[in-house]
């Protein structure tokens, strides 16, 4: 699916994040920065050890990324100019402010983006892994976010890219929801 959000492509895919052809990735780390499993192993073992050697730097320097903020790699052997790694919350129940942690790690990577200039990054479904976030309300903050930081911002592509054709099914669906209930 593509649609426009101001002068901003929004599409939503599925695919490998590793293999988008975006100018930067998302990636959902950990707090440690050095690869895990999910999204988090597969894109360091897609762009190589320069992206691991480069997180440890940024642990040596700042002790890692907490929760709802982001750091950014170059790509290392990604087809991607840039990995910019976000932590997002593991899903406790709803009350440890799992809904404003996941909105700060959109909202994060896509500030760090226009910082830097990136005009398409690709974001993957942040906590709706490992962290067990419920899909549903992740899709809905996901795209919320994103909508509204397009109003006051622009680049040339904002992509979803969902592992699974049902992860996929949900995203359209809540973006449906989204668009009929506010206007772009």
């Amino acid at each position: 699916m593509e649609t426009m959000v101001g002068k901003t492509k929004l599409s939503l895919v599925q695919g490998d994040i590793t293999q988008q052809d975006t100018e930067a990735i998302v990636n959902a780390a950990n707090t440690g920065l050095l690869g895990g499993s999910g999204v988090d192993g597969a894109i360091h073992r897609a762009g190589g050890s320069e992206i691991l050697e480069e997180c440890k730097a940024i642990r040596a320097k700042q002790g890692g990324c907490p929760t709802g903020q982001a750091v950014i790699t170059t790509g290392g052997r990604l087809k991607a100019r840039y990995v910019i790694h976000t932590v997002g919350p593991v899903w406790s129940g709803g009350g440890k402010r799992e809904e404003e942690l996941l909105k700060g790690a959109y909202d994060s990577s896509l500030t760090l983006a226009k910082e830097r200039d990136i005009r398409s990054i690709a974001f993957p479904s942040i906590s709706t892994g490992a962290y067990r976030f419920p899909i549903e309300p992740a899709a809905r903050i996901a795209l919320s976010t994103v909508r509204d930081f397009l109003r006051g911002h622009s680049f040339s592509e904002v992509r979803f890219v969902l592992f699974s054709e049902k992860d996929l099914q949900v995203y359209e669906d809540c973006w449906k929801e989204l668009s009929s209930t506010q206007a772009d």
